[in-house]
């Protein structure tokens, strides 16, 4: 009965222009009665719970996955999410990845790394999970997603402070290895074409950024550079349609070197790199 069940749940999300219905309406099968996905096949007919339906319903309001379920999941961990604090996105795994690879190359014993607009922590502590030695301090100026971010660091090693990004960890100022941010990069003029799930659920404050989406990324420069030691690495998530623009925010001007954008797992240009330059 179960997989009768999913197969018309899938077909009522697919009517309802949810991105993945087939995976959501599995995902949230498995959530409703408390297996892993992979083992919806061992639940009996006679164990079906009805709620199952509630849940669907709420998916096809658009309603995100993870604001039902409670948790996302990212790279390799699971994190409580729920209104107010942006869900992390698969995409964001990559820039991690590239992170992670870029602060391993520089051969320090214990890495310092600043995550800005941390939302839900996902990005600190991934670092802080796959870079061993590493000293993670994030910032979060949302009281709201810090009620999340708050849960999500707990027990971790992780810093984690209130505050503006572009005015945050004065004390630690040409001192960090690597600055990492996925800031909101959203221009006003494109709301309407945002999925609904982010549109309606997503805070504002981790979307949108000014009329071309690059406002904070701008005030993000200036605190990276402030931050970073000489040789320091800066990484900045952006739109697939910013490609191109974002490398030229860190100019040899301002005090760059090897600025370039990376595509992402489905090779469009995700994110931005450069190097605080040498005096």
């Amino acid at each position: 009965m179960l997989l009768a069940e999913v197969a018309q749940a899938t077909q009522r999300l697919a009517d309802a222009g949810v991105p993945s219905p087939r995976t959501d309406a599995e995902e949230l099968a498995a959530f409703v009665h408390g297996v892993k996905r992979g083992e919806l096949h061992s639940v009996q007919d006679s164990d079906f719970d009805a709620r199952y339906w509630e849940v669907i319903a709420r998916r096809e309001q658009r309603e995100p996955l993870q604001h039902i379920t409670g948790r996302a999941f990212f790279r390799y961990l699971e994190l409580q999410v729920g209104p107010g604090v942006f869900v992390p996105r698969p995409e964001t795994e990559s820039v991690v990845g590239w992170a992670i690879d870029a602060v391993r190359a520089m051969d320090v014993v214990e890495p310092l790394i600043v995550d800005l607009c941390t939302g839900s922590g996902a990005i600190a502590l991934a670092l802080a999970q796959e870079v061993p030695r590493s000293r993670v301090h994030a910032v979060e100026l949302s009281e709201e997603a810090l009620h999340w971010t708050r849960k999500n660091v707990e027990g971790s090693r992780v810093d984690l402070r209130q505050g503006d990004a572009r005015t945050a960890f004065p004390d630690l100022d040409g001192q960090v290895d690597l600055v990492i941010s996925n800031p909101p990069y959203i221009p006003l003029t494109e709301w309407e074409y945002v999925a609904p799930e982010a549109r309606d659920y997503d805070p504002d404050m981790a979307l949108f950024s000014g009329e071309d989406g690059l406002d904070l990324i701008r005030g993000l420069e200036r605190t990276a550079h402030r931050l970073l030691r000489p040789g320091g690495v800066v990484v900045i998530e952006h739109a697939d349609t910013q490609g191109g623009q974002v490398p030229w925010i860190f100019t040899e001007e301002r005090g760059w070197a090897d600025a370039a954008d990376h595509p992402d797992l489905n090779n469009r240009p995700r994110f931005a790199t450069a190097r605080k330059a040498l005096p």
